[in-house]
């Protein structure tokens, strides 16, 4: 009976253990990896909600002001600073430039262009997505309403 018992094997040797340890490792990195990718992503979708939001907010203020609206008046090209001035157009294109940096990070920056023969303003956000996965320096959004 001695004979037999020899021939079998008792336990797992230290080799197995050590690769079974190794492969273990190298999977919870990659887990390590997936989740810190998609932390990065979720942010980057955030940020584009925000920017929607942001664009829907400077397009609800033009409605309240419709005719400094249609005369042109909310008209900016790419600016990255609130605008200076104690009218209603400059104090909501203030408060918008604010709340984007505010949403989106110090680079943000935003156009407006209103079409008054069609009623239409164009609004554009531009910020800084180079974090998120193939993001780009300048990410843009661009809407288009009526008002």
């Amino acid at each position: 009976m001695k004979k037999e018992m020899q021939g079998r094997q008792g336990g797992a040797s230290l080799i197995e253990v050590m690769i079974a340890v190794l492969i273990m490792s190298i999977g919870l990195l990659g887990v390590a990896a997936m989740q810190a990718t998609a932390l990065k992503n979720s942010q980057s979708a955030l940020e584009r909600s925000q920017a929607v939001i942001e664009s829907y907010a400077i397009l609800d203020a033009i409605r309240a002001n419709q005719e400094a609206g249609r005369n042109g008046s909310y008209t900016r090209g790419m600016t990255c600073s609130a605008p200076a001035g104690a009218d209603l157009v400059s104090g909501d294109l203030g408060r918008w430039i604010t709340s984007m940096k505010a949403s989106l990070g110090a680079d943000a920056c935003g156009a407006v262009a209103c079409v008054a023969a069609t009623r239409t303003c164009t609004v554009t956000v531009r910020w800084n997505d180079s974090r998120g996965t193939g993001g780009a320096s300048a990410q843009e959004v661009v809407t288009v309403g009526r008002i």
